[in-house]
C-alpha cells in the first residue's frame, strides 16, 4: 500500500539540515581560527595550536646552555601533548557554543 508523502514534513527536514550544515561550516572556520598557546612545565618550550589540532608554531625559550637533547625532547614532547589537549578543549567550548541551539543524540 503506497504512502502519501508529508511534504511539510520533508521541507522541514531540508531545512533543519542546512540549518546544520550552515552551523557546522561556521564551526569549522572558528575552529581554525581560534589558537590556544601552551608552555611545557620547565618553559622552555611554547606551541601555538588551533583547535583543529593544527600545531602553527613551536617556540624554543630562553637559554639551552647546560640543557641536553634529551631534556629538550622531553620539553617538546610535553609541550605538544600540552597543545593536543588545549586543542581538544578549544574544540569541545566551541561545539557546546555553536550548537548549544541542538539537542543531543545522545540523550
Amino acid at each position: 500500500m503506497p504512502r502519501e508523502i508529508d511534504e511539510a514534513w520533508v521541507d522541514e527536514a531540508i531545512t533543519r539540515y542546512r540549518r546544520i550544515q550552515t552551523a557546522q561550516a561556521d564551526f569549522d572556520r572558528a575552529a581554525a581560527m581560534v589558537a590556544v598557546t601552551v608552555r611545557s612545565s620547565d618553559g622552555t618550550v611554547e606551541v601555538d595550536v588551533t583547535a583543529t589540532g593544527v600545531i602553527t608554531e613551536v617556540r624554543i625559550l630562553g637559554s639551552l646552555h647546560g640543557r641536553t637533547g634529551r631534556d629538550l625532547s622531553a620539553a617538546v614532547t610535553a609541550a605538544v601533548t600540552a597543545a593536543t589537549e588545549a586543542a581538544r578543549w578549544a574544540r569541545e567550548k566551541l561545539r557546546a557554543e555553536a550548537f548549544a541551539d541542538y539537542p543531543s543524540l545522545a540523550d
